[in-house]
């Protein structure tokens, strides 16, 4: 089946709905530190949806791409593969942590919800914000450029 947008496309894509989730977040953030209750829950739903969204093309993508190079070198090169691992452990790290604490707070179990979030928000938002730079250094400021 072909994609409907080119697979070199696709980081925009990824780094854009990590991006959206990322500011959903935020937003969330400050409605309940507000007491918007409500408003909390659409931007964190909004979260989860391009969260989940990012999931399903990021799988789509690397299937049919594989992994990127990085063309960074010398001190830029560590820095880079840091952010790149601190942000793939807490992507692994959050992938159960997320689902659980939202359904914490679907079921209605808010303090149980409360707790975990204080520790899991920072953590998401953390994957999502690195995410982001990840993409900004690999794609946009150190491409790979082959050789030869």
């Amino acid at each position: 089946m072909a994609l409907p947008i080119p697979v070199n496309d696709l980081p925009h894509v990824i780094a854009s709905l990590n991006g959206l989730s990322v500011i959903c977040m935020l937003l969330g953030y400050v409605f309940i530190k507000q007491g918007q209750r409500e408003r909390h829950r659409a931007m964190m739903l909004g979260a989860i949806g391009a969260s989940v969204l990012f999931l399903v093309v990021y799988v789509i993508y690397k299937a049919n791409s594989g992994f990127a190079k990085f063309g960074g070198e010398g001190t830029i090169r560590p820095i880079y593969f840091s952010i790149l691992i601190a942000h793939v452990i807490g992507a692994i790290a959050i992938t159960p942590l997320v689902p659980m604490t939202f359904w914490r707070a679907w079921t209605g179990q808010f303090e149980r919800h409360r707790a975990m979030a204080r520790w899991v928000w920072p953590l998401w938002f953390y994957v999502g914000l690195s995410g982001v730079v990840v993409y900004v250094m690999a794609v946009h400021l150190y491409p790979y450029q082959p050789t030869g």
